[in-house]
């Protein structure tokens, strides 16, 4: 397979650093050492894709770095520098108020003030979409007249050249109306306009100047409006908003930010392909990974289920464009890129993930309420994603990846097995032919993963991560165990045996509680006494929140709540501490006492599947287990409630609102529901 291979799941490529001149307006863009990503960690990013507006938390845009204005991957700003009385503002606070909107708080001490306290305040408001507001207000008891000076830059480069270390060249702006204009060689070009018009236009230097009076208590706010000439395509939310207004509150006062920051971001990281309306599906993150759907986009959905079918929809059809369809060994598959495995394994590959969670997906959405018209449509591809599965694995059900002859990972396993279950629940409803013989190739795979993969010790045992060509296990600890739970929607009933029997579940269990995967923050990617383990390594020590989401759902649905609710409060925690935005990814080292989860410096922020994670985690307390075309939903609470009263809001339930509560005492009540819809047992 001619796949690609990001670096800890990026999609930037790594290319040599050039030189650059420094952008018009003053500051030196500096590029980055070569090979490495611009850290971001610590970056106020505003998101409403396609437009991004990436700073720091002082709110001046100096050109370092990936600070500026983005319009579909072209940065079209990236200098922007106030100066209030020929000095810089003095920043006291900056942050994000929501997904796509930025407040940044200073002050500046002019000559005129009478003593040590500064009488200017200064407020910014900036978007993603390329507006900024500024207001400057006067605590002063006498009349202030001041110059006001924002100078710019750009270079209007691509924001994979940028986070190489390859920024353009700064271009030279023109006086443009009421601001200026810059252009490139390529016809793309950056209007900056202000309101009201400067007083002068300064176009050899970008600058835009004016001669401010304040009265005691007034304020004067300049607006800034940054465009392209070539407008962006439109977003997901121009055909109407495929996420509801959904909410949480709680007894913790970590469930009602949470929740709320979750769907904000993943709001903002929708992305509209060339299909129309419904074509609609996540970008996997920013700023590295903006490109078309993945794998990462399957999980996202999945996990955001709770809140409607319509991204799931919109997610799988975009993917089954792209679907492999010419006769062979790889008709039915995905394709995806290469991504690292960790210090014990070769990359992995996001397209086989994709095409063993295509028909899961598409099974689940159907227990939530997916249109009938719709699951015909894209049923034909989930065919051809198990046509795909039978033709790869082996005799006994075991599948290789990437390809035949590559090592047999457990997650994988997990996967495919899952792929099986719920292919065949789908096919069944669907009235298609298989659906017996998938349950047999589960129940072979079941019997064969038992017999190989699990490794006897006196301490009770543990799966292997994988399974090298030539039949030896591999026995590290690692996340990738948490994929053994899932078994999706059918997590009860006749269908529902996992990968593990009673035992050997309970054994996995304790594993994943241990202190050797759970770091206090959630699970580690590789336990803490492996061999290569690196608390910042993707697959080798961080915490990845998807895998600990996955494992949290997985330990409650199977009646291990306490090792469930460790992992939970320790996610519930890091996420105040990332101000509710999760991470894709953060340090994996073991919490102590007054500690703070380290973050990891180029992880994307906001990710789908860390924002879909905050969902999934939230609405697994709830445990609601949908059924909508037979009409019922069932709730399986986690019994020790251990947030207290929780109450989500807004969800969707065979395309209706559906709101549910649980009690302090781990009791579902179902508040608000479909017509027709009943409470299964």
């Amino acid at each position: 397979m001619a796949l690609t291979i990001p670096t800890h799941g990026t999609g930037a490529g790594r290319v040599p650093a050039a030189r650059t001149a420094p952008p018009s307006g003053g500051a030196r863009s500096r590029a980055a050492p070569s090979g490495d990503f611009p850290p971001v960690h610590r970056a106020v990013i505003c998101v409403a894709l396609p437009c991004l507006a990436i700073g720091s938390h002082h709110g001046q845009l100096t050109g370092e770095g990936l600070d500026g204005f983005y319009q579909s991957g072209r940065r079209l700003l990236s200098h922007c520098r106030l100066r209030v009385a020929g000095r810089d503002p003095v920043a006291l606070r900056g942050g994000l108020l929501d997904a796509g909107t930025a407040r940044f708080q200073a002050v500046v001490r002019t000559p005129a003030d009478r003593g040590p306290d500064p009488e200017i305040g200064v407020e910014r408001f900036r978007d993603a979409a390329g507006t900024e507001r500024i207001t400057l207000r006067s605590s002063a008891l006498t009349v202030r007249t001041f110059p006001v000076e924002i100078s710019f830059g750009t270079d209007l480069a691509e924001l994979a050249a940028i986070s190489a270390g390859r920024p353009g060249p700064a271009l030279p702006a023109v006086v443009h109306g009421a601001g200026l204009r810059w252009s490139a060689a390529d016809g793309r070009s950056t209007i900056v306009s202000a309101v009201p018009a400067p007083g002068d236009a300064l176009a050899s230097a970008a600058l835009l100047r004016w001669d401010v009076e304040l009265r005691p208590g007034a304020t004067h706010t300049i607006e800034l409006r940054i465009r392209s000439e070539r407008p962006a395509r439109p977003t997901g939310r121009t055909g109407g908003d495929p996420l509801p207004e959904a909410a949480a509150e709680g007894d913790d006062p970590g469930v009602r930010p949470l929740f709320a920051a979750s769907v904000g971001d993943l709001r903002a990281l929708l992305q509209r392909g060339p299909g129309g309306p419904a074509d609609i599906y996540p970008a996997a993150g920013v700023p590295w990974r903006c490109g078309p759907p993945s794998a990462e986009a399957l999980w996202a959905v999945r996990m955001a289920l709770p809140l409607g079918t319509r991204l799931a929809a919109g997610t799988l059809r975009a993917l089954a464009r792209d679907q492999l369809t010419r006769p062979g060994r790889d008709f039915g598959r995905i394709p995806g890129p290469l991504r690292d495995g960790g210090p014990h394994l070769p990359p992995n590959c996001t397209g086989v993930e994709a095409t063993l969670a295509f028909p899961v997906v598409l099974a689940e959405a159907r227990r939530w309420g997916l249109p009938e018209r719709e699951l015909a449509e894209l049923l034909p591809a989930a065919e051809r994603c198990l046509r795909w599965l039978r033709t790869n694995a082996d005799d006994s059900g075991l599948l290789g990846e990437p390809g035949p002859g590559g090592p047999q990972r457990a997650e994988t396993q997990a996967h495919a097995h899952r792929a099986a279950l719920l292919g065949a629940d789908l096919l069944e409803a669907c009235g298609r032919p298989g659906a017996d013989a998938w349950r047999a190739w589960a129940r072979d795979l079941r019997l064969r993963f038992r017999e190989v993969f699990w490794i006897d010790d006196r301490t009770g045992g543990r799966p292997a991560a994988a399974r090298t060509a030539d039949g030896r296990p591999l026995p590290y600890a690692n996340a990738g165990w948490a994929h053994l739970l899932d078994t999706g929607l059918l997590g009860e009933g006749r269908h529902a045996e996992g990968l593990l029997d009673d035992v050997r579940t309970e054994q996995l269990a304790r594993l994943l509680g241990s202190p050797a995967l759970d770091s206090g923050w959630g699970l580690r990617g590789l336990g803490v006494r492996e061999q290569g383990h690196n608390p910042f390594g993707h697959r080798a020590g961080a915490v990845r929140v998807h895998e600990t989401a996955v494992a949290v759902a997985g330990l409650a649905a199977a009646g291990y709540e306490k090792e469930a609710v460790s992992l939970l409060r320790g996610v519930l925690d890091a996420a105040e501490e990332f101000g509710h935005r999760l991470p894709e990814m953060y340090g994996g080292a073991q919490r102590t006492a007054g500690d703070m989860p380290v973050p990891h410096p180029a992880a994307c922020r906001p990710a789908a599947v860390a924002a879909a994670a905050g969902i999934h985690l939230l609405t697994a307390l709830a445990g609601i287990r949908p059924d909508a075309p037979a009409g019922t939903v069932a709730l399986r609470p986690v019994r020790s409630a251990p947030l207290g009263a929780v109450r989500l809001s807004g969800l969707r339930v065979a395309g209706e609102p559906f709101s549910v509560r649980v009690s302090r005492l781990g009791l579902g009540l179902v508040e608000e529901a479909a017509a027709g819809l009943q409470l299964g047992a």
